[in-house]
């Protein structure tokens, strides 16, 4: 006799995913698919190139959104029919098989219930991350560069696509800066509980002592907005320089200066992009990410909040929000929330899922408090 019963653990499931559902307002949702699905079937929509995107995007937001909680919604279905077959013909290899699904399961509705908390003004944009150098020499650089590459590892485990807008590479190792937006539901809500300044401490791989390094990276995370384009920039307040894109160690991409950079003179913020094909592609993008830096930053002097968006991060000692250790015991450790990670390997390879779950939760608390 099959010993087999998850009818508890089963129930439970449903229990939170019908809250779910509550909050992600189903009907609503597929309301507002049905109204975007018209404007997009309009045959003048490409008309207007930049509403045209607006919608297609918007479109595929939400579609997404929908698929991902009726997707959860069969599976559920399914493994019901699975523990049936499993009791019915006696077999351990199915129990097993459906024991698997449940744990998946528990897993992807406990993602979606962290989404839940994401109500946030800006929360369900699509967010653009800026990842800095901080202190710390060839290793600052090289810790920026695995940062990188931790989140474009995070973001493509949830197939989320990503375009990157610019890289400044480092003379020696790694990057000084980068660039990137990712463009899913809720990735500025997700992300935004990663900036800050992050601190590596390991044996360093560019000195001859074999010391202990520390250094810093600084993390930025911005929404992407429409409403940007209300910023409005006096010619005056703005510096515009063209320079050649360039690769690691220097080594010339394109044969045209087309990167730019723009200086708002008045704060200081700089936004560099490369990654485009023309200049004029690359001056829309960068003026697109400052004007919503511009935005950001008018409305947290309006309601002082600064930390609640990209805040200011000096990449340094006194700043970090979390420490990665691979020297002696390997560990991950986020020091707001406590939570932490005993594989940093795989925390590099883009298993962020836990430690931003955890700032999610730890966020929502502090802003009920």
């Amino acid at each position: 006799m099959l010993e087999f019963d998850p009818s508890a653990d089963i129930q439970a499931l449903r229990s939170t995913f019908g809250d779910i559902k509550a909050v992600v307002d189903v009907d609503g949702l597929q309301a507002e698919i049905a109204r975007l699905s018209e404007e997009a079937g309009a045959p003048d929509l490409w008309d207007d190139v930049d509403k045209a995107q607006k919608v297609t995007s918007a479109l595929s937001h939400r579609q997404s959104e929908l698929k991902r909680v009726t997707d959860i919604e069969s599976r559920l279905d399914d493994l019901d029919v699975m523990v049936e077959l499993a009791h019915e013909m006696d077999d351990e290899d199915a129990a097993d098989e459906a024991r698997r699904e449940l744990a998946e399961l528990e897993d992807v509705i406990g993602q979606l219930e962290v989404q839940t908390l994401l109500d946030g003004e800006y929360d369900e944009r699509s967010a653009v991350v800026t990842i800095r150098s901080g202190a710390g020499g060839d290793d600052a650089t090289d810790f920026a560069e695995m940062l990188l590459r931790m989140y474009l590892r995070w973001a493509e485990r949830h197939k989320y696509p990503v375009k990157i807008m610019d890289t400044s590479y480092a003379e020696g190792a790694g990057i000084k800066s980068a660039t990137f937006e990712i463009d899913a539901p809720y990735a500025y809500g997700t992300l935004s509980v990663e900036a800050g300044t992050h601190r590596l401490a390991r044996i360093s791989p560019f000195g001859s002592a074999d010391k202990r390094q520390t250094s810093f990276a600084a993390v930025e995370v911005i929404p992407v907005m429409e409403e940007a384009v209300e910023v409005e920039i006096p010619e005056g307040d703005l510096r515009v320089d063209v320079f050649r894109s360039s690769g690691p160690g220097g080594q010339s991409v394109n044969t045209t200066d087309s990167a730019v950079r723009l200086t708002h003179l008045p704060t200081g913020i700089v936004v560099s992009m490369q990654n485009e094909k023309s200049q004029i592609q690359n001056r829309a993008a960068a003026m697109r990410v400052l004007q919503t830096r511009l935005l950001l930053l008018k409305r947290e002097e309006e309601a002082a909040k600064k930390k609640e968006l990209a805040g200011t991060i000096t990449a340094s000692w006194g700043d970090q929000m979390r420490s990665y250790f691979l020297y002696g015991q390997q560990l991950v450790k986020d020091l707001r929330t406590g939570y932490e990670v005993g594989n940093p390997a795989s925390v590099f390879d883009g298993d962020l899922d836990g430690l931003i779950a955890a700032g999610i939760r730890w966020r929502k608390r502090k802003d009920d408090d």
